[in-house]
């Protein structure tokens, strides 16, 4: 029993050590005025199902926060109700949202701000009869 907390502890230092050194191996980014000011480009947007999504920041540029804009059509969402460690913030651009939230839901519209605790079950749809638009702010948890 003793050997096998002993072999435990050293798999989870090795793998901790690999975690350090792949954080020290990325390669810095060299942040300018050109590449931290992010306009807004249908043509750099991502097709989804439901709309598509523009990354105003990821996890590739930013140390730790993501910021992504999400258009659904209506009577869609982006995928069903989850949850995930990281604590997430929705910013209702335009439309009408129907948000939900361990359970509960509420429809709120443009100028709306939403969050999701970390482990929350939750999820966002357009509840409305245009598009909707809204910004989704993260930290990324590398």
């Amino acid at each position: 029993m003793e050997r096998l907390k002993c072999i435990t502890v050293l798999l989870i230092c090795i793998v901790f050590q690999q975690t350090v050194n792949a954080q020290k191996t990325k390669d810095p980014i060299n942040y300018t005025i050109e590449n931290c000011v992010n306009e807004f480009d249908v043509s750099k947007a991502t097709k989804t199902k439901v709309g598509y999504q523009y990354w105003f920041g990821d996890k590739n540029f930013t140390e730790e926060n993501t910021l992504k804009m999400s258009i659904v059509e209506p009577g869609k969402s982006t995928h069903p109700p989850h949850h995930h460690p990281e604590e997430e913030f929705f910013y209702i651009l335009e439309g009408k949202a129907s948000f939900y939230l361990d359970g509960k839901t509420r429809t709120v519209g443009p100028n709306t701000s939403l969050y999701c605790p970390p482990n929350s079950e939750h999820g966002i749809s357009n509840a409305g009869s245009t598009d909707l638009k809204y910004l989704v702010i993260k930290k990324d948890l590398r």
